[in-house]
């Protein structure tokens, strides 16, 4: 379980790696800097894909396109090197920046916001819900750094991190309504061990958190119980994802700037791989505006 680095692009914030099943490629992003890069593994070609406004994260389109949730609340679809502006700004986003988000086995987004300014806790923030007519929707308050989003295999169940209250969350999903209950606390991280951050969610059930600040991905069953701990030569490794044709490949994207200081280590803010014989489970398709 021996991470390889993939590309150094020296991401300040690397983040939101997503697989995109029509291309066979990796995409993911560095936030401050403003790029979205991509990488096929079967040339191992990369390649920066797009420079511009700040990307906090991103979906597969039904379609194939990406869509791109931006600054301001802004949310484009890009197609073939070209950026159309589905919103121009949602007014429950002003004041807050855009973090991990997920889409959902209807098409629907799930997207988390965090202060502007992430050294502040001022701001409380939350958990939205933006249908597929992009109508926004909050449906979890009080959140202090709104994080990593992972489906249960089925879609059913839906584990919600937030990271400076370090913990998982566990939720009852309806599909047809898109309404979250029962919530619970799946796990409680200690300190000490990191900040719980992305996440993903494989085949078997068992939960993969990246934990910020402590070189580790570390993967829990669904009981919360520890089974496995990956460590990586890069201190903020910030999130996960399964990846290639059979879905065993985890790629985890790291970072250099952001809390807990600046990570100087040489490998800070690449990309990695892990092949595992654990097979992870394909994300679901976005159809905002569709």
């Amino acid at each position: 379980m021996k991470p390889e680095i993939i590309t150094d692009y020296r991401c300040q914030i690397g983040e939101g790696p997503i697989w995109h099943p029509m291309e066979k490629q990796l995409y993911w992003v560095d936030i401050i800097q403003g790029r979205v890069f991509r990488f096929n593994p079967e040339t191992d070609e990369h390649e920066i894909c797009y420079e511009g406004e700040p990307v906090a994260g991103i979906t597969i389109q039904e379609d194939g396109s990406l869509l791109f949730f931006m600054q301001r609340g802004a949310i484009a679809n890009w197609k073939d090197g070209k950026l159309d502006f589905i919103i121009n700004q949602i007014p429950e986003a002003r004041g807050s920046s855009f973090n991990d988000l997920i889409a959902d086995p209807m098409g629907r987004v799930l997207w988390g916001s965090v202060p502007a300014d992430i050294n502040t806790s001022e701001r409380l923030c939350g958990l939205y819900r933006i249908d597929t007519d992009g109508s926004v929707t909050q449906i979890v308050e009080d959140i202090s750094v709104s994080n990593g989003l992972g489906f249960a295999p089925g879609g059913k169940q839906l584990y919600y991190t937030d990271t400076n209250m370090h913990r998982i969350y566990l939720f009852d999903y309806d599909q047809e309504t898109g309404t979250l209950t029962n919530q619970r606390i799946f796990i409680e991280i200690q300190t000490d061990e990191g900040d719980p951050d992305g996440m993903t969610v494989d085949a078997e059930g068992y939960v993969w958190t990246a934990l910020w600040g402590s070189r580790a991905v570390v993967r829990y069953t669904p009981q919360g119980l520890e089974e496995r701990r990956v460590q990586f030569p890069a201190r903020k490794v910030s999130s996960v994802t399964f990846g290639g044709d059979d879905y065993t490949d985890m790629y985890v994207t790291s970072a250099i700037a952001g809390p807990r200081g600046v990570d100087d280590s040489e490998a800070a803010g690449a990309l990695f791989r892990v092949s595992l014989s654990i097979r992870g489970l394909p994300e679901y398709f976005s159809r905002i505006a569709l």
